[in-house]
């Protein structure tokens, strides 16, 4: 398409909540961290490569005995405080830097040896959780 030669009325939508299409055999609770797996569908945060992490989910889906798609799940994209976990602890110094998602509450310092997605970037760590930056 070539450039613009006129003032054009481009079309804005919003991208604070997104609704999503959930995968198949999914359950995913109001409050936790939402990925979409490797097809494209949301599903609940997980020790797992290749996920893309979508945001915190607005209310509760069950399609646990659904096909993908079958169910959509409302999801907020902004700063949300997680559980850091025991193991490998979101630390002071990690702040502004990356997290990585452990389950659908949880977030780790690493992406313990290539095993973890990307939850989001640091913005504060508390003695109860990190907050985490997903956009």
């Amino acid at each position: 398409m070539p450039a613009l030669t006129k003032d054009r009325n481009t079309p804005q939508r919003s991208g604070e909540v997104l609704a999503l299409d959930v995968a198949a055999n999914a359950e995913i609770f109001a409050g936790s961290l939402v990925v979409l797996n490797a097809t494209g569908y949301a599903a609940p945060g997980s020790t797992a490569v290749g996920l893309k992490v979508a945001g915190r989910a607005e209310e509760y889906v069950d399609n646990s005995s659904g096909a993908d798609g079958d169910a959509i799940v409302r999801v907020k994209r902004g700063v949300f405080k997680f559980a850091n976990d025991i193991g490998d602890p979101v630390a002071q110094d990690d702040l502004l830097g990356t997290c990585y998602i452990v389950d659908d509450q949880t977030v780790a310092a690493t992406d313990g040896a290539g095993t973890r997605s990307a939850a989001g970037k640091v913005i504060a760590v508390e003695a109860d959780g990190v907050w985490v930056e997903i956009d």
